[in-house]
């Protein structure tokens, strides 16, 4: 082996361990510190992002990458190599200033968020996600010009490597001709169906017992991960020590469970990445959309199938009492439930898409100089009625307030979520193909079949093929959206 390609794996390993603190401090951020931490804490995860930028941007990092190119390199070395070397130009391109200013006026709009969303304060929100957006616009613009292309894909390569928005608008711009009328049909025949809603209140320390049990249905290793309870739900830490959290309401307990449901797909992916690589790139999750295909695998397309819902039903009972509207096909009827919702987390896999293509749009505007902060609102208020037929206008709280992501930056993240919903339903589609009986295997509960094709065809590669081999290999084709539409069709319709 290369002496050079050593020393590189001997640096991102020293990455990896600083990325680890990194995630830990930044869980307990959102989850456990007081609030007079906020300042110090930012200031201290901003030092660790100048100190990861320094060692991955060494002059002699460069010299080493061009050495190890020379070498003798098996398909999993080279394809290591290959990361290294997009980690290393992505982090090449920015001045380290601009690292640290960045991570700070995150932490520091992330933080007052916290405040700002439930007071309805879009004054306050603005001005500081102005100081965000104004540095990701000129971390944009030095990606573009080095890299050529849009500032907007730029951004969005950072999250899903390959995609670009010429890709987006051509996906997007079919969803968005037959999702419309699917969401108006699907909403009229379940408007003839009666159903009945849980009464609460459900206790909390029941909730959390209930997604305890459920995570554990899921093959959650409790010996490498936990359940905690944030803002915003969230998959973090690393993958031998995953944390998930959640957020409960006493009023309904549907929106914890399948968050919780949710965030495990994203640990599962993570806790069964390969380890015989540690520290190194090539065994980071692929991309942001294969690790939300994960999620909504779990999510969408096994934790609210019938089958799932059967299974499960009897410990919603235990932990949270018995009553008429949980008799088994109301339940369905209500875990399957299509309505347009104003907040994205909480929306049906009908609606979804709708929510993400909205953020899409603005964002990428927003980018680009098309808009600006203070023209949000507006933008949101206009797309919320055309897309979903819903008022938003002066509830910035359930508006254009109500996601995590703007607050640090992570602008090209959005898509990746229709996105990964797409990826989920192929590969669901693949399962069944492999699986002829998955529908009296999961209600029985034995769902280690499942868990193993996705360990074979997803979970153990890590990022050693790219997104679209990764999917050849697995499903026989690259993204093919027909098998999303198929799905919801299927799902809602009967088709």
């Amino acid at each position: 082996m290369s002496t050079a390609y050593q020393q590189l794996t001997a640096t991102f390993l020293r990455l990896s361990r600083f990325g680890h603190l990194s995630a830990i401090a930044g869980w307990d951020m959102q989850t456990m510190m007081p609030p007079a931490g906020s300042r110090v804490r930012g200031e201290a995860l901003a030092e660790l992002s100048v100190l990861q930028h320094e060692i991955l941007t060494d002059k002699r990092t460069a010299a080493l990458l061009d050495e190890a190119e020379q070498a003798s390199l098996n398909d999993v070395e080279r394809a290591n190599l290959l990361e290294m070397r997009r980690a290393w130009q992505q982090a090449a391109l920015l001045p380290a200033s601009l690292v640290e200013a960045k991570s700070i006026a995150g932490s520091r709009c992330e933080h007052a968020w916290r405040q700002q969303r439930p007071a309805n304060d879009w004054q306050g929100f603005a001005a500081n996600l102005k100081e965000v957006v104004k540095l990701s616009r000129e971390e944009a613009a030095m990606r573009a010009d080095a890299n050529g292309g849009s500032r907007y894909d730029a951004l969005l390569d950072l999250f899903e490597p390959g995609m670009n928005s010429a890709q987006l608008d051509q996906t997007f711009g079919d969803l968005k001709t037959w999702l419309p009328d699917l969401l108006q049909r699907v909403q009229e025949k379940q408007a003839q169906q009666p159903i009945d809603f849980p009464l609460g209140p459900f206790a909390v320390e029941g909730q959390r017992q209930l997604g305890l049990a459920v995570m554990k249905q899921l093959g959650f290793d409790f010996n490498a991960g936990r359940l905690d309870v944030s803002a915003h739900p969230f998959c973090g830490g690393v993958p031998e020590d995953v944390r998930i959290t959640t957020r409960y309401s006493e009023n309904e307990f549907l929106s914890a469970l399948m968050g919780v449901i949710h965030e495990t797909g994203h640990a599962r992916y993570e806790q069964n990445l390969p380890k015989q690589w540690p520290g190194q790139p090539v065994a980071l999750a692929r991309s942001t959309a294969i690790h939300e295909s994960q999620s909504l695998f779990m999510e969408m397309q096994l934790g609210r199938s019938a089958p799932f819902l059967q299974l499960i039903l009897p410990q919603i009972k235990a932990q949270l009492g018995d009553q008429p509207a949980l008799d088994a096909d109301n339940y369905i009827r209500l875990t399957q439930r299509v309505k347009s919702s104003l907040i994205r987390v909480d929306a049906d896999e009908v609606s979804y898409p709708a929510h993400v293509i909205l953020r899409y749009e603005i964002e990428r505007a927003l980018i680009e100089g098309e808009i600006e902060v203070d023209d949000i609102p507006a933008m949101w208020d206009e797309k919320m009625m055309a897309y979903l037929n819903l008022d938003t206008r002066g509830n910035y709280r359930d508006g254009c307030m109500q996601d995590i992501h703007w607050t640090d930056g992570a602008f090209g993240y959005f898509p990746t979520y229709t996105l990964g919903a797409m990826y989920a339903a192929q590969l669901f589609q693949a399962v069944k193909r492999a699986l002829p009986q998955l529908d009296s295997l999961i209600q029985s509960g034995d769902l280690q079949p499942i868990f193993d094709w996705l360990q074979q065809n997803i979970w153990q590669h890590g990022s050693r093929f790219s997104t679209q081999q990764l999917m050849v290999n697995a499903t026989g084709e690259p993204l093919n959206p027909h098998w999303f539409r198929q799905h919801l069709e299927t799902r809602y319709l009967g088709a």
